[in-house]
């Protein structure tokens, strides 16, 4: 199975907060591949160097990659247009969000989260796969 990590689920998972065993569990499966847009992997950076420095916020997004998120960081126009789109239709979901969105729509691929404010709403639609991780 093909998983699309936000923020919410990354941080969760790194700072062992609840629903971080929901994680793990797919980072240890041989069977899941993990992706993060480059946006989402900037707020778990930019979570960790505010609450501690730069040195932790570099380990953070190395410990997720050692552990097989897979970085995609495509900004081409057809990313980015499509992201902006989904700004313009869901408007309270966050921007990065929607790169999120825009990459398991391109990848065929769940959204692991643990942001109900921001995916709830998605949830119930039946074009998006959202996962709860708590």
């Amino acid at each position: 199975m093909i998983f699309v990590f936000d923020a919410s689920a990354m941080i969760a998972f790194l700072r062992g907060e609840s629903g971080a065993e929901a994680v793990a569990e797919i980072l240890l499966d041989s069977e899941s591949q993990c992706y993060a847009h480059a946006l989402n992997l900037c707020e778990v950076f930019y979570d960790f160097e505010r609450a501690a420095n730069r040195q932790n916020a570099l380990q953070a997004v190395w410990d997720l990659a050692t552990l097989g998120v897979i970085e995609d960081a495509s900004l081409a126009p057809v990313v980015w247009q499509a992201a902006g789109t989904l700004k313009a239709r869901l408007r309270k979901v966050s921007l990065a969000d929607c790169f999120a969105i825009e990459l398991a729509e391109r990848l065929d691929a769940t959204i692991l989260t643990a942001d109900h404010h921001e995916f709830d709403v998605l949830a119930a639609q039946p074009e998006y796969r959202i996962r709860f991780i708590r």
